[in-house]
């Protein structure tokens, strides 16, 4: 992986916490919009967090494959992206 590690793990720390809350706010039902809101703050963090890792493929791995010529390799990084974008549109 080639986005910032040590920024990843703490953003995926920041969620980690935030769903353990998200387990008490419902065990202690809690009201619902206060739950929805809190799960809309981790979903942004996690979409943020896959912004970057998928910004360090593009700036690396795909980047390299460019530099190198590899034209199968850049076919497999160009297939992959799309895969990606697929994904994301259905979300």
């Amino acid at each position: 992986m080639h986005a910032d590690k040590s920024k990843t793990i703490r953003k995926l720390k920041t969620v980690g916490g935030q769903i353990d809350g998200l387990i008490k706010m419902v065990e202690d039902d809690r009201y619902c919009v206060d739950i929805s809101t809190q799960l809309m703050a981790s979903i942004s963090i996690l979409k943020n967090i896959n912004k970057d890792v998928l910004r360090g493929h593009l700036e690396h791995c795909v980047y390299d494959s460019l530099k190198q010529n590899n034209e199968e390799s850049i076919k497999e990084k160009i297939d992959e992206i799309e895969k990606i974008i697929d994904k994301l549109n259905k979300l």
